[in-house]
């Protein structure tokens, strides 16, 4: 009969010995897996204490059985590198030498929510400072090409300009004069409910005037262009990027900022003023069909006394806000088209933000304006 073979499962076990020579030795014996470990928690302690020592010498030829789980502890133990002195088997250290090739990242240290908040705080100051510098140097780049212009009238750039015109002003007059009789429309409405409560609706005329023609005329106008041309004008010159036109352009010698910057800004502040009366008369339009129906003061009525509610010093103020407007869209919308980089993830990106740069500081411009005029133009 023959007899069923046994199978030994010696626990794990650690022992200070000393070699013949007298060095002191650290012996592992017995099988070490997750299971003896569980049996016997200790024994990673006693590793790491003993691996302080880096002069001992580590046996672990009489270990049976090594699993991953036990190497991966014994490694952590020896504090993650292997020790100086060992005797070990192949098969053993086939398993360390993958935890010796795997670095296990360090965590990174918590960071302050304060700090964090001031570093974002500081990125974004000396972000809008950058961009505002480089804003000021395409100014004073745009003021030393007119300068050269007025000595050099022939080199103008009147089919860029015109064509800008085309473009930005009239391709625009049918949505501003859409936009501006609808708004007309509503305000004068919604004033009408106001006026009919304490019997005063002939100022309707007052409020539309001067809201239209001084504050949502040109704002109304400038918002529109920044949307529609602003956008237009920095994907355009996106595209020039990502095609490599400019450098074709730089190339050849020719100025970008006298052959794209130049004609654009141009053609916005001739634009904006008319874009700014145009829309201001769609506007009262509406404001008149409202009030026709609403009120039932006549257009013959509404466009006598329009002119005696109205100062004529607030149309020019329109106008000249609507040419700053202009001037400040194109600068904008060529400042974000030339700081895109020749992918089309940032060419997205530079295209909204110069539409949001561009309509921020469109209603911070009209703000210094109006308090600038608080008194002037008033009836």
């Amino acid at each position: 009969m023959i007899e069923p073979e046994l199978s030994l499962d010696l626990p794990p076990s650690l022992a200070d010995v000393r070699q013949d020579n007298g060095q002191p030795c650290i012996r592992l014996s017995g099988s070490w897996n997750l299971h003896g470990l569980a049996i016997a928690p200790d024994l990673q302690q006693k590793i790491s204490v003993n691996a302080v020592n880096k002069t001992l010498l580590w046996d672990m030829r009489s270990v049976d059985v090594l699993d991953s789980a036990a190497a991966l502890i014994i490694w952590q133990a020896w504090g993650g590198q292997m020790p100086a002195l060992i005797q070990i088997k192949p098969e053993h250290q086939r398993l360390f030498d993958r935890w010796q090739a795997q670095t296990v990242p360090a965590a990174e240290p918590k960071v302050p929510i304060f700090s964090l908040f001031f570093n974002s705080l500081q990125n974004l100051i000396w972000g809008f400072w950058g961009q505002l510098l480089d804003l000021v140097a395409l100014m004073g780049q745009l003021v030393l090409d007119l300068s050269y212009l007025l000595r050099h009238p022939h080199d103008i750039p009147r089919a860029e300009i015109s064509i800008t015109i085309y473009d930005a002003g009239v391709r625009a007059l049918g949505i501003t004069a859409l936009v501006g009789f609808l708004i007309g429309i509503v305000l004068s409405y919604l004033s009408a409910l106001q006026l009919k409560t304490f019997g005063a609706e002939i100022y309707i005329i007052d409020i539309l005037g001067l809201s239209i023609i001084r504050e949502l005329g040109p704002l109304l106008a400038a918002i529109l262009v920044a949307g529609r041309s602003g956008s237009s004008m920095t994907a355009q010159i996106g595209i020039m990027r990502v095609t490599e036109e400019l450098d074709a352009l730089s190339a050849m010698g020719i100025s970008h900022s006298l052959r794209l910057i130049l004609p654009k800004v141009t053609a916005l502040m001739i634009v904006m003023p008319l874009l700014s009366a145009w829309t201001s008369a769609a506007a009262l339009i509406g404001g008149m069909f409202s009030a026709q129906n609403t009120l039932d003061i006549s257009y013959q009525q509404f466009i006598v006394k329009l002119p005696d509610v109205v100062p004529l010093l607030n149309v020019f103020i329109g106008l000249g806000k609507s040419a700053v407007f202009g001037l400040m869209i194109a600068l904008i919308a060529c400042h974000f088209g030339f700081r895109i980089k020749p992918n089309t993830e940032s060419l997205g990106s530079e295209t909204t933000n110069s539409v949001v740069a561009s309509i921020t500081v469109v209603i911070m411009i009209d703000a210094i304006f109006a308090i600038l005029f608080m008194g002037v133009g008033m009836p």
